[in-house]
């Protein structure tokens, strides 16, 4: 959940550019003004940025603490197996537009549980499914996005028979 999640155009410019989309309606406010949108925009995954303003986000290295980080052991770290063996993934996001986000927006979000589901594999047992809702709202407390994300726990490791 973030409390305070200011957007602001040189944000936007950075997202896009680090995702390697280059549409000016990102960065060009005269280009922008001539658009549908009527000035700069966010690209469609952006709310994803607000992590950084989560003060416990688990993915953002700590200074002086060892991180887990996205390699296998990238600081030594080692992950203890889980009861059944298995891993979690994520599997789905979704992003619901109520309009355009834009500068000067500054959001809050709110999450909420989804549904949960199971299915049988023949390569990892039992898959455990389960969906989190998070909605963001601007600060007029209006919704702009809803973000629906879908993570799968394996029972055991892939078989890679």
């Amino acid at each position: 959940m973030v409390d305070r999640f200011p957007v602001e155009a040189g944000h936007i410019m950075l997202f896009a550019r680090s995702v390697g989309d280059t549409n000016q309606v990102y960065y060009d406010e005269d280009y922008a003004k001539t658009t549908e949108a009527g000035g700069i925009i966010a690209p469609p995954t952006f709310v994803q940025a607000s992590a950084q303003f989560e003060d416990d986000y688990s993915l953002r290295p700590t200074i002086g603490e060892d991180w887990f980080g996205s390699g296998k052991e990238p600081t030594g770290v080692k992950r203890e197996p889980s009861g059944g063996g298995g891993g979690g993934l994520h599997a789905e996001q979704h992003y619901e537009y109520h309009r355009n986000l834009k500068p000067g927006d500054v959001l809050h979000s709110v999450n909420k549980p989804g549904e949960s589901w199971e299915r049988e594999s023949k390569r990892a047992g039992t898959l455990k499914f389960s969906e989190s809702i998070t909605e963001y709202y601007d600060q007029n407390n209006e919704l702009v996005i809803t973000a629906r994300s879908v993570g799968v726990q394996t029972e055991r490791p892939v078989d890679q028979g």
